[in-house]
């Protein structure tokens, strides 16, 4: 989820530095006749530009507090663990140079052309939001939980895998699959999992599930 907002959220960037080089440096546009500067609609467009990050951001956020919330609450898990310490640090990683990245947006849009300031202040609260959650979760709040009906992967992204129609679990390369009728696969990396607790892990989840349909593979780590 977290790598299909981020190609999303640069899909948008290209456009909009576009946009912000031609009005901030008064580059003229021959097929209109004009130029950056003299753009009709300038103010339209970079709140049109600006809304649009907003809403990718505020889908991922929204998604991602309500994943670590509800992870949160263990006792409505069959089995619910922290993430690997590995993992963890990756994370915590990974979402600082998000955050950097959009303050680096948000600061060249500005310093191009001061028309940008709306997507400039939602680019900065965004990657403000991105490191107030951290704070917030990364301590405890990054888990991993199975229920009856789910896996569920909590961190700076959100990962449900349903158990319904599930035919085989396998673990390859550092990867669990799940395989579901249809010829459908879905994934998760196994160091979501500190290393102790996969055989508790996948005893639990081999309860949830009726073990004449679904095939265990590899899944007893050596």
């Amino acid at each position: 989820m977290n790598s299909f907002i981020n190609v999303l959220l640069l899909v948008v960037t290209f456009p909009t530095m576009l946009v912000s080089v031609f009005v901030g440096f008064d580059l003229p546009i021959d097929f209109l006749n004009t130029t950056g500067g003299k753009l009709l609609y300038r103010f339209e467009v970079f709140l049109v530009l600006g809304m649009i990050y907003a809403i990718i951001s505020l889908r991922r956020s929204v998604r991602r507090w309500m994943g670590v919330r509800m992870t949160a609450q263990t006792n409505k898990f069959a089995w619910n663990g922290e993430i690997s310490k590995e993992r963890k640090q990756r994370v915590i990683l990974y979402t600082c140079l998000e955050a950097t990245m959009l303050f680096f947006l948000a600061i060249s849009y500005y310093i191009v052309t001061k028309q940008a300031l709306f997507i400039s202040l939602v680019l900065v609260f965004f990657a403000l939001e991105s490191l107030v959650f951290l704070v917030v979760n990364a301590k405890h709040h990054f888990r991993v939980g199975i229920t009856s009906k789910a896996v569920l992967v909590s961190d700076r992204e959100v990962i449900l895998i349903y158990l319904a129609g599930l035919r085989k679990v396998s673990v390859s390369q550092q990867t669990i699959y799940f395989d579901y009728i249809e010829e459908l696969q879905l994934s998760c990396p196994i160091d979501c999992i500190e290393m102790e607790n996969r055989p508790a892990f996948f005893e639990k989840l081999e309860a949830q599930l009726d073990p004449n349909r679904v095939l265990f593979q590899n899944t007893n780590p050596k």
